[in-house]
């Protein structure tokens, strides 16, 4: 088959396609001949050394959608030619509140979706939803989990509570936004971009803020009244995770899952206390929650944001296009 390998860290010019040997099902796996692929900030990190466990080579790519076209022992027949989804999220274990010590990703260890095909535990693939093409299908696994989880299981966001979901553009928090807003929240979103704002109004979201034009804080204080809001689902870390506390209600509810612009360099823990706050930390998401992430885009008007859909072979591209960081939504591979 033909698969985009990274054989040495970094930068995307190290992503080649290459002719390697197919993949195998073992007992309870399957073999998809996948379709289409997305991006993750995930793969950036991994590729450029900045991620734990890296070993090499590596098929990058937790994203997939495609037709089951082999199935290993102890697998039902049956789905040979389904068209499926996959769940990225490998081994999560038993104990809902938290993964276990198996718990991987897929795109490492294990090879992952930049490819024409891929194996993965039968357990792990789930209908595509009809509604939706490949591209849209394949955009959402790993977004879409770790914003499911970190909306509703998390912070169980409710109807008529006021979210802010902070650097709005990528995938998980695009996400956040369209799931909030579909649970009835109004929805405040910031970015130091002003037309990822207008985008962001398009998806939902009530109002937004230039974190780069102004004091963010101040101005999201201001569209609360003064009052604060419910929820923070935070993926930006840093500064802004420092900030947050200024801007929560009394009692609300923090969510993070992720930290690109590092951590931050002082927290008032007073502010944490003082407020009766509550922290979640958020990382992918259980098999019941894919499957409930799944089913909600699968039966409602919710759609995956596709900025952009470059062929298999053009992936150091989609890394560079990830990198500038100007597009909204998921950077999808389309794989022949």
């Amino acid at each position: 088959m033909k698969a985009v390998v990274l054989r040495e860290l970094g930068g995307p010019e190290n992503l080649r396609l290459e002719e390697v040997a197919d993949p195998q099902p073992g007992a309870n796996e399957v073999l998809i001949k996948l379709k289409a692929a997305a991006l993750n900030h995930r793969d950036l990190f991994i590729r450029q050394g900045k991620y734990a466990g890296i070993k090499l080579p590596i098929i990058l790519g937790s994203d997939g959608a495609g037709d089951v076209v082999e199935v290993g022992a102890d697998v039902d027949r049956s789905l040979i030619g389904k068209s499926v989804i996959i769940n990225p999220s490998l081994d999560w274990g038993d104990d809902e509140r938290v993964q276990g010590s198996a718990f991987r990703i897929l795109g490492l260890p294990d090879d992952g979706t930049y490819a024409q095909l891929v194996k993965v535990p039968a357990a792990n693939v789930h209908p595509k939803p009809g509604a939706l093409s490949f591209e849209e299908a394949a955009a959402i696994p790993l977004a879409g989990l770790t914003a499911y989880r970190a909306v509703v299981t998390r912070a169980q966001v409710q109807a008529g509570e006021t979210v802010l979901v902070t650097g709005i553009g990528g995938g998980v928090s695009s996400f956040a936004l369209q799931i909030a807003h579909h649970r009835g929240a109004r929805v405040l979103v910031t970015s130091g971009s002003d037309a990822k704002l207008v985008q962001a109004r398009a998806l939902g979201a009530a109002q937004g803020v230039n974190y780069r034009s102004g004091n963010w804080v101040k101005e999201i204080a201001a569209l609360t009244a003064d009052t604060g809001v419910d929820v923070i689902i935070d993926s930006v870390g840093g500064e802004t995770f420092a900030q947050a506390f200024e801007v929560i209600k009394p009692g609300g509810r923090i969510v993070t899952y992720g930290a690109t612009t590092g951590a931050a360099k002082q927290i008032e823990v007073r502010r944490i206390f003082w407020k009766q706050l509550n922290i979640f930390g958020s990382t992918m998401g259980t098999p019941r929650e894919f499957g409930e992430m799944v089913e909600l885009f699968g039966n409602s008007s919710l759609r995956p944001v596709v900025s952009e859909v470059l062929p298999l072979a053009e992936a150091s591209t989609a890394h560079c296009h990830m990198e500038d960081a100007v597009r909204f939504g998921k950077i999808v591979l389309r794989i022949d």
